[in-house]
């Protein structure tokens, strides 16, 4: 998308205190850090323990910068429709010039290399590949519905991948069960999302699966997602990978999608959708934490 950088001057005179917090704004940081700490989840899962201080800080930091890498070039691509949608953003207010947003996107992607290189070659080519699938779904495929959703979805599950390959736990199926987990709950929330969001979506003209079926259809496909995210959670502990003891996290979890997506099915309005689509993560973020606090113990 080609965009006038004559057209976006930064405002005279913005304090250091506007100007960081315009840098907040672009780069969101909850995010980048939810990134982060799905790469030490992935060590953790692969060492059962706590990684050593240098590979959990420099997993951290791939994570984060990697992700917030994605963020800000977001609102690069986003600039013509964030000029309708939300005015409020720091490209459309001038808060923050492209320039300055360019040089922070490659601060951002070379120090996530970097942190990703001082691990390994292997770590450093995860890291690569993930960067390419995210900036590329900015750029081209964020309004081709599906791909899309998928692209998004192997991202967040690439980060637990990425923790695992850092300490040497490629080929671990463990972590790949986590990586498929985090895929398809996911990919799950994408379509709920999409199926909440068909009226902006529809002017747009994204190929959301909401759009091309119906919203109904596409809450079935994602009810689906979540009904098999929680067949694939108990392989770990039936397979013996896992011991029993887990299953006093499993199975609250378990409980609370099944409800929640039972809710999602029933919703009346796009805000109750949107709440329960914010439950349903909450449930999952809960259950990572005592998934590693499980583990560490």
């Amino acid at each position: 998308m080609a965009v006038n950088n004559n057209t976006l001057h930064e405002k005279p005179d913005i304090s250091f205190k506007e100007k960081s917090k315009a840098i907040y704004n672009l780069i969101r940081p909850e995010l980048p850090l939810a990134g982060g700490i799905c790469v030490i989840a992935g060590q953790i899962i692969v060492l059962h323990t706590l990684p050593t201080f240098f590979f959990g800080i420099m997993g951290f930091l791939t994570g984060f910068f990697i992700s917030g890498a994605a963020m800000i070039s977001n609102d690069y691509f986003d600039i013509e429709i964030d000029k309708i949608n939300n005015p409020q953003r720091p490209l459309p207010t001038g808060m923050i010039s492209i320039n300055e947003l360019t040089i922070l996107a490659c601060l951002f992607t070379i120090t996530g290399f970097l942190t990703a290189s001082l691990l390994g070659l292997v770590t450093l080519i995860f890291a690569i590949i993930v960067w390419i699938i995210a900036i590329s779904y900015n750029w081209k495929f964020k309004e081709n519905g599906l791909i899309g959703n998928m692209m998004v979805a192997i991202s967040v599950a690439s980060f637990f991948i990425f923790g695992g390959a850092s300490v040497g736990g490629l080929t671990d199926g463990l972590i790949w069960i986590f990586g498929i987990l985090a895929f398809t709950f996911d990919l799950g929330e994408e379509i709920a999302a999409d199926a909440m969001d068909m009226v902006g979506d529809k002017k747009r003209s994204t190929k959301t699966i909401a759009l091309l079926y119906g919203k109904q259809d596409a809450i079935l496909i994602s009810i689906s997602l979540f009904t098999l995210f929680v067949g694939l959670s108990l392989i770990p502990i039936v397979i013996g990978w896992l011991s029993k003891l887990y299953l006093i996290i499993f199975i609250p979890m378990n409980i609370s999608i099944i409800y929640l997506s039972i809710k999602l099915y029933k919703s009346q309005t796009i805000q109750d959708g949107h709440n329960i689509i914010r439950q349903l993560y909450l449930i999952l973020t809960i259950f990572i934490i005592s998934f590693v606090i499980i583990s560490i113990l």
